[in-house]
């Protein structure tokens, strides 16, 4: 008995070893050497070994009584260990003699000795004849082998771990210090500190004394087996009375406290590894449903107004023209900014858990049909095509109706001139008042005749003029055309008429002109100038009435130069005026002088120096009236030429800044010398002062606004436009958020994997050697340079090319034909860590699941949250397999799904 007692007098570690402590072991050391001959001890183990024996063998339906003698056939003992290996030993041989039974034990000792155990001293005939202290030493063999040999803490033995994991589960418990496997337990207090520690709910340890060691080791054996499962081994009373306890009954009792919480801490990782899993997967599902939720809001968006900004049907009036810019504006100050954002958000969260699956080992996100961030891309770019193309229609739409109706009115005016003049033109060319005339009658109707017709000929360049503008009011279209062309054929068929009346008429007076002899010239002069004078003061009145329309200071200041030359002329015009009327006094004088009846009426001409004096006094008039309109418009073209000069100012400085944040953030974005936190800084730096720039661009559009509502279409001062302003804006503020969404997924991958600051910087000085144009991507062969010099070795043979191709996959999985920088961050990242496996998460739902093939929904909710427990139970499918059981569910499946897509 005493050769099979191994007594412990060295310290397990001598780390947990204090003074204390060392003063507790010589202690022990003389409690040792007076037990090694104490009966009690025997008693200790018969009970314990016998308890520990029947906790495995009752598996089997069995139970043994008598330790010393129920072993002796060999029979119990293989069924004992056939249990605990869980493997089939030989068959035993049949009969009850002596020789039977000492085969059957031999076979128990050799399976025993095939597990590496060396049996000292102990031989089947011993057994056989019911030596107890053979029995008791080979039953602790076993005990060693199978219960004991097994436990690892810290690469120590067997004995050293369990007694280590004794002191750490014990230490913070007031009265217990572990220093054996016998005195250390006396107490009970160090068997309720081990269930405390693993099940505080079973025990009050604060109740608990030391001066009761009987109370406590009740407690302790009591608590074990009804809710642990864990027989009496040990007799309290025994352990109270006896000096020192038996160390290898307590041993054996220990470990199967070891055994029964080290399964369940087991099932505690495993349930907390899959709970991790399930979480990673719940969020990433979240961030899925709302990268299509806004994905599908932003594409429905832009599909409603897209038909919008395509449709070019207007009411062909200015009015309608600028109420739908006035739409125009309202849309892009007011619904489009918060779609900017919403895409940038989109884009952000799809980059974000890209990142996120790449880190837990998940399949790339692949967004629904129609729904891919090129999709969306595609779609802004329509959009963007489509807002550009009709803002220049509806300014073009402006200046084609402007210009409409400015002829319009062109039209209306000179017509109104024609038909005034026009009237009673035919009724003159059909009269036959030279019927009763005499010869200087009729010379005069001739001379009056050949004055109509040098003014009606003077009048042939206003018809053409009229014909002209009307033809370009249909080749605009014009709304009301058909008014203007029926005016215009009625003119020109008018015009065709007095040219053929004319003809007729010149006719006929040259035929009575040969049959008269004699004619009066008494005022040709006064016809000849009156008739000048008339048609200048006509083309005058005309000309100072005349509309204009004009877009620059130099149109204007050319009719403000034109009129001054106009204004010049005066004088000598009134001259000839003064010349004229003088001829008139001369004729009444001398018809008064010689008493000649009807000589003061002129014959030869329908004009009158009351007629030329009124229009001359009417041209007089105009002229001021002239001169006003035209400085009121120098005036506007100067407000328009200050407006010009104002944006141009504003975006001459606003457009080179934007240019300049754009390079900042592309060099921010490309610095591989500073740290990324330092780079992230610097990114919403520059995306804060672009916010606090945001007040310059909308004094740009308010300016911008008074540009257009005064007309102005072009300016020579900037090559900047405000639409080119706002593209280069919303691609700043893209610039900035991507660039800012790029470093804080690199810092994220950076802390998850555990990749230091020389590692990062490495895998970026590589990128930016081989990007020689820093334009952020690579090209396949750059690449493959990239990874080489890396130590990422591709072969130049058809198995090189596949494998390069399958990494190609991985960092172009839209097929671009670039590695772009994130992605290419994110592989090298990955070739250096782990993360959570398809198999590890399998492994650890057989856990779970007792090792059984299927895992049931109670097993679930015991060991997972309530909430991802329901979610597993949703998302298994049936265990089909042969030893299903009902609610049997496939924990295989699911976790291979967990990792084989990323829709599930």
């Amino acid at each position: 008995m005493n050769n099979s007692i191994n007594v412990i007098t060295n310290s397990v570690s001598k780390m947990y070893v204090n003074e204390d402590d060392a003063e507790y072991m010589e202690q022990e050391e003389e409690w040792v050497k007076d037990g090694l001959l104490d009966p009690a001890w025997e008693q200790q183990q018969r009970k314990t070994f016998t308890a520990w024996c029947n906790s495995h063998l009752r598996k089997a339906n069995i139970q043994i009584k008598n330790i010393e003698t129920d072993f002796r056939n060999g029979l119990m003992l293989m069924m004992l260990l056939e249990v605990i290996s869980g493997e089939t030993l030989p068959k035993p041989d049949k009969g009850d003699l002596r020789f039977h039974r000492i085969a059957n034990v031999n076979k128990a000792l050799d399976f025993i000795a095939s597990k590496g155990v060396r049996l000292v001293s102990i031989g089947a005939e011993e057994i056989v004849d019911g030596n107890i202290k053979m029995t008791l030493g080979m039953i602790w063999t076993i005990i060693l082998r199978f219960a004991i040999q097994d436990i690892s803490v810290e690469e120590m033995t067997a004995k050293e771990g369990l007694l280590l994991w004794c002191k750490r589960k014990t230490a913070p418990y007031r009265n217990v210090n572990v220093q054996n496997f016998h005195l250390s337990f006396k107490d009970g207090l160090a068997f309720c500190a081990l269930i405390h520690r693993h099940r505080p709910d079973l025990i009050d340890y604060d109740k608990l004394s030391k001066d009761n060691p009987l109370e406590n080791l009740n407690t302790a054996f009591d608590v074990a087996e009804k809710y642990l499962d864990i027989p009496r081994m040990l007799d309290p009373e025994v352990m109270c009375s006896t000096g020192m306890p038996d160390e290898n009954s307590v041993m054996t009792y220990v470990s199967s406290y070891y055994h029964t919480f080290a399964g369940k801490m087991k099932a505690e990782t495993a349930a907390n590894r899959i709970c991790k899993v399930l979480k990673v997967n719940q969020e990433n599902e979240k961030l899925m449903e709302e990268y299509e939720r806004l994905a599908s809001d932003l594409l429905d968006w832009i599909r409603r107004i897209t038909p919008w900004l395509e449709n070019r049907t207007v009411e062909n009036s200015l009015p309608s023209v600028q109420k739908k810019l006035e739409e125009y504006r309202t849309y892009r100050r007011q619904h489009k900014p918060p779609r900017v954002e919403e895409k940038a958000k989109l884009e952000t969260n799809f980059n974000t858990l890209q990142t996120r699956l790449r880190l837990s080992n998940r399949p790339a996100y692949v967004p629904t049909e129609g729904k891919m961030v090129s999709d969306i891309a595609n779609a802004w770019k329509l959009l963007e095509l489509a807002e550009r193309g009709f803002e220049e229609w509806l300014l073009s739409e402006m200046m084609r109706l402007e210009r409409l109706d400015h002829l319009a009115q062109k039209f209306k005016h000179k017509c109104d001139i024609h038909e005034e003049w026009t009237r009673g033109k035919e009724d003159m060319l059909l009269s036959q008042d030279f019927r009763n005339c005499n010869l200087c009658e009729v010379k005069a109707l001739k001379k009056k005749h050949q004055a109509f017709e040098s003014d009606l000929f003077a009048h042939q360049d206003r018809v053409e003029q009229i014909a002209a503008i009307a033809k370009e009011l249909n080749d605009l279209e014009y709304h009301d055309v058909q008014t203007i062309n029926i005016r215009c054929r009625s003119i020109c068929d008018q015009w065709d008429r007095l040219g053929s009346l004319t003809t007729e008429r010149r006719n006929v007076l040259d035929d009575t002109e040969r049959l008269l002899e004699k004619i009066d010239n008494l005022h040709l002069e006064f016809v000849k100038n009156a008739s000048l004078f008339n048609t200048w003061l006509d083309g005058a009145r005309e000309d100072l009435l005349d509309m204009f329309i004009v877009h620059t200071m130099e149109e204007i200041q050319s009719l403000i130069s034109s009129h001054e030359k106009f204004k010049q002329t005066l004088g000598e015009a009134d001259k000839d005026y003064k010349a004229i009327i003088a001829l008139v006094h001369e004729v009444e004088s001398i018809a008064q002088k010689h008493h000649i009846p009807g000589a003061v009426e002129n014959i030869y001409t329908t004009i009158t120096a009351t007629e030329l004096t009124n229009k001359w006094n009417a041209v007089r008039q105009m002229v001021p009236k002239r001169d006003q309109i035209l400085q009121q418009e120098l005036m506007r073209q100067q407000n328009n030429e200050r407006l010009r000069r104002l944006f141009a100012d504003k975006a001459n400085v606003v457009g080179p800044w934007l240019e300049s944040q754009m390079d900042q953030v592309t060099a921010t974005s490309m610095a591989v010398q500073r740290k990324m936190e330092d780079q992230l800084a610097k990114l919403k730096n520059i995306e804060q002062q672009v916010i606090i720039y945001r007040p310059h661009l909308d004094e740009l559009e308010r300016v911008h606004q008074e540009i257009q509502e005064a007309m102005i279409f072009e300016n020579r001062y900037t090559h900047y436009t405000m639409e080119t302003l706002r593209v280069g804006w919303e691609q700043l503020l893209t610039s900035v958020n991507r660039s800012i969404n790029e470093v804080e997924n690199q810092i994220l991958t950076q802390n998850t994997r555990n990749i230091s600051d020389e590692q990062t910087k490495d895998i970026r000085n590589s990128f930016k050697h081989f990007d020689k144009n820093n334009v952020g991507r690579l090209t396949p062969e750059e690449f493959k340079s990239c990874l080489v010099s890396l130590g990422i070795s591709i072969s130049k043979d058809r198995q090189g090319d596949l494998e390069f191709k399958r990494i190609m996959s991985i960092v172009d999985p839209n097929n671009t034909g670039y590695v772009h920088q994130d992605s290419f961050y994110q592989f090298m990242t990955q070739q250096s860590t782990d993360s959570d496996t398809a198999e590890q998460v399998i492994e650890s739902f057989r856990i779970l699941a007792a090792n059984k093939e299927y895992i049931t929904a109670n097993e679930l909710r015991r060991e997972l949250p309530p909430d991802q427990a329901e979610y597993c139970i949703q998302r298994m499918a049936p265990y089909m397999g042969p030893d299903a059981v009902q609610g049997a569910l496939d924990y295989k499946s699911f976790s291979t799904a967990l990792y084989g897509e990323s829709d599930l």
